[in-house]
């Protein structure tokens, strides 16, 4: 038969590449299994014979296509008896193959030798060599997928029923083609280019089947959104179809009704495919229906894992980790709601910690009952239904139904309660076992919210002491001040001079105390920075010290002039503390201020002529908080000076040896004023 449609040349050019695409996954994968060489190479000829028939489409039952053709069936037919020898008992097998195949011998025997003795009958005829040898070879092969599925174990054909489902379906359509073809004397042109669209809708069948079986070794993932979303292309064209059907019924009984029941049927295939789109229960139903039938693993672990993560880690500032947290768990079986509870620290109850589409639940679980006693140590789901006593103190909460346990390295640090799948959801190993994953990744989020919440509590605490400490310290220098103040006043207290010097030293220390008072209830980042000049603050604080001092303070200044930006109490307090314990450490020696003033930076070193220290204090006890080698000491004040100087933007450095002395080094960026500035600038 010569076919004059290009058509069929399209159809079958679309067959060839999706089957060399189909031989090429599976053919170029390493490590490949004897299953997968066999199902390869008959897609590998299936794709050669469809490019023949593109290549000779006037002719594609005869010549080089038609000889691919017998090759394509004979590729499969050792594909099917290489799965029968693998699924099939010893004993049935062999007998059941060798009948089979003597069954083919028969017609090949028996068909060849008449093919020239008839040649001379014009047509198709019962005995043409050609038709009867692609005749018993479809048969044979609906033969062998038939005793292929009825001989596999009950528990086995789930692996099988796809690939049964396929390659019947296409050797049936062999049959059927070759049958009309016999009882016309001619093929029918419509059989013979729907056989590429038969080969064509059995592909994905075919790498369905390959993807279930993971023995074959067959590295082939099948999306599960494509196939939910294929069932649902071919629902809608299964009711397309019926509706066509019905409409054209109607039309040829003459009935009146045709057009209303046409639009009916439109006005309900749009509201049922609104339902599929809005309601996810009717989702959730046709899912189940697809996954429990199409594929070996109920989940896609991969995407699982980062479903969870993303879930857990959405940027949405509006949603709390707590409705996160229950979501990342109810996905996994499609519940709608659920509520999470969670054992605060020092705590001993468990306290509802909120809720996702469920109301709150105000009843605290103890760790005596007997849900959590059902956990097993946070390695049991539990099902309420199956316990009833488990369920006492969730009465509050609607439609109840499982319970993920919380586990963070064996401690049970809550649980999350879900409400019942939107559809009938069968609860396995596998789901259980997902869930406890999915429950220990939670558990970990959950635990560093907490852990970041108390460092946070803790860090605001340590920066409220340290504030608290700095005070005292400070309170300590004034305390100090006034205490020398009345020493002093016993002997020149009829002084008028040491009378007016008193009350501005008294006046001042109330002020400082007062300011020292406010700082404990600002947060340290509201510290006032200001412009000051170094040399016009020293010169004073110099004098102040000589004033309360016998020891000569000797200041020596570079007079550039420069600022620095810092807070003036600060740089006062940070000035005094390190005059103080220099005039303390260099016992009568005299102390030398040095300020200098480099490009970027201004130096002020404060020098004694004391014992000086060993590097190791500097480094182990000089700058540790509350450590002190002096009696009345609080071991604050080098830290605290440090901190000051560092808010600023500066440093201290210590440059001393024992028996030479110290220097104290004040390093502070330098604030350079316009007119300091090149002219080029």
């Amino acid at each position: 038969m010569i076919f004059d449609l290009p058509s069929i040349a399209v159809l079958h050019a679309a067959v060839s590449a999706i089957y060399a695409v189909l031989a090429g996954i599976i053919l170029l994968r390493q490590r490949q299994s004897a299953s997968g060489r066999w199902l390869g190479a008959a897609c590998g000829v299936t794709a050669v014979w469809a490019a023949a028939v593109v290549w000779d489409w006037p002719t594609p039952l005869t010549g080089v296509p038609g000889w691919l053709e017998l090759a394509r069936a004979v590729a499969w037919c050792g594909f099917i008896l290489h799965l029968y020898r693998r699924s099939v008992q010893v004993h049935r097998q062999l007998t059941q193959a060798f009948v089979t195949m003597g069954l083919l011998a028969l017609l090949l025997v028996g068909g060849l030798p008449l093919y020239d003795l008839l040649s001379h009958q014009s047509g198709l005829s019962l005995w043409s060599a050609g038709t009867a040898v692609r005749l018993g070879f479809a048969v044979c092969n609906v033969l062998l997928l038939e005793n292929l599925y009825f001989n596999t174990p009950p528990e086995g054909r789930w692996h099988i029923n796809l690939l049964c489902v396929a390659l019947g379906g296409l050797f049936c359509y062999d049959m059927l083609l070759y049958a009309d073809g016999l009882l016309y004397r001619q093929f029918s042109r419509g059989l013979v280019e729907g056989r590429a669209a038969a080969t064509a809708l059995v592909a994905p069948l075919l790498a369905l089947t390959a993807a279930r079986n993971r023995r074959w070794k067959i590295d082939i993932h099948v999306s599960r959104d494509v196939v939910f979303h294929s069932a649902t292309l071919i629902v809608g064209g299964i009711f397309l179809l019926s509706l066509a059907v019905t409409g054209e019924l109607f039309r040829r009984t003459g009935s009146d009704w045709g057009h209303v029941a046409e639009i009916a049927l439109v006005f309900a295939g749009i509201l049922t495919m609104a339902v599929l789109v809005t309601s996810a229960s009717a989702r959730s139903r046709l899912r189940v229906v697809v996954v429990d039938n199409f594929f070996s693993h109920r989940y896609d672990y991969r995407r699982e894992w980062m479903r969870c993560i993303d879930t857990l880690t959405a940027p949405e500032a509006h949603t709390g980790l707590h409705r996160r947290a229950i979501r990342a768990v109810a996905e996994v079986v499609d519940s709608p709601a659920g509520a999470l509870f969670v054992r605060p620290p020092q705590e001993v109850a468990f306290q509802w910690a909120g809720s996702w589409n469920m109301p709150a639940g105000t009843v605290p679980v103890p760790p005596g009952h007997a849900l959590v006693s059902a956990f097993r140590d946070g390695e049991w789901i539990v099902v309420l239904e199956a316990m009833p006593e488990a369920a006492s103190c969730l009465a509050e909460l609607p439609r109840t139904w499982l319970v993920v346990p919380l586990n963070h390295f064996g401690s049970l640090i809550g649980f999350v309660v879900l409400a019942r799948a939107r559809a009938q959801f069968k609860l396995d190993r596998e789901v259980f076992d997902l869930l406890r994953v999915i429950g220990r990744e939670v558990a970990s989020r959950l635990a560093e919210q907490r852990a970041a919440q108390v460092l946070s509590q803790t860090l605001q605490l340590r920066e409220y002491s340290q504030r608290f400490a700095f005070v005292i310290h400070d309170i300590k220098n004034v305390s100090g001040q006034l205490s020398m103040l009345l020493t002093n006043a016993e002997v020149h207290a009829d002084n008028p001079e040491f009378q007016r010097d008193m009350l501005a030293t008294v006046r001042a220390s109330v002020g400082k105390i007062t300011r020292l008072l406010t700082r404990l209830q600002a947060d340290r980042q509201e510290r006032s920075h200001a412009l000051i000049t170094p040399g016009d603050r020293l010169a004073d604080l110099v004098e102040a010290a000589r004033l309360t001092c016998s020891v000569a303070v000797l200041l020596n200044d570079d007079g550039a002039g420069a600022g620095v930006a810092i807070d003036p109490d600060a740089f006062d307090a940070v000035v005094t503390h390190l005059l103080d314990n220099a005039i303390e450490a260099g016992r009568g020696e005299p102390v030398q201020v040095r300020l200098r003033h480099e490009e970027l930076n201004v130096l002020i070193d404060i020098v004694d002529q004391g014992p000086g220290m060993a590097p190791e204090f500097v480094r182990d006890q000089l700058f540790r908080p509350f450590a002190s080698t002096k009696a009345s000491g609080h071991g604050i004040g080098a830290y605290q000076a440090r901190e000051l100087l560092r808010e600023a933007g500066g440093d201290l450095l210590v440059l001393s040896r024992s028996g030479s002395g110290t220097t104290m080094r004040l390093l502070l960026p330098r604030v350079r004023s316009v007119a300091d500035l090149p002219a080029a600038v």
